[in-house]
């Protein structure tokens, strides 16, 4: 099972094991608004903790997605590329960002 942290970025971070799963809160998205476009980081890439890993548009604005901890990118959310408004309707469940 799972063990679900925050970070003060309003990132989510879902620990099982030696994995986890990155996205961003309902707070995030709320502020944020409409979703439109995210860049998602590439598969194998390694990150420091608080690296920008990331970016989130939406119709108000753009934020940066960081790196809760340093790590190496294992998959990302091509669902999430094809349709980012899963960001909001789904912030954490089936609109995380990366693994």
């Amino acid at each position: 099972m799972a063990t679900m942290k925050y970070t003060e970025d309003h990132e989510w971070l879902a620990v099982d094991g030696e994995h986890a799963t990155v996205g961003i809160t309902q707070h995030a998205q709320d502020a944020l608004g409409d979703v439109v476009f995210v860049d998602l980081p590439e598969v194998g890439k390694q990150f420091d903790a608080k690296e920008i890993a990331g970016v989130v548009e939406s119709v108000k604005a753009a934020a940066d997605v960081y790196m809760p901890i340093s790590g190496e990118i294992t998959e990302v959310n091509e669902a999430l590329r094809a349709d980012p408004s899963l960001a909001n309707s789904d912030p954490l469940g089936a609109g995380w960002f990366f693994k």
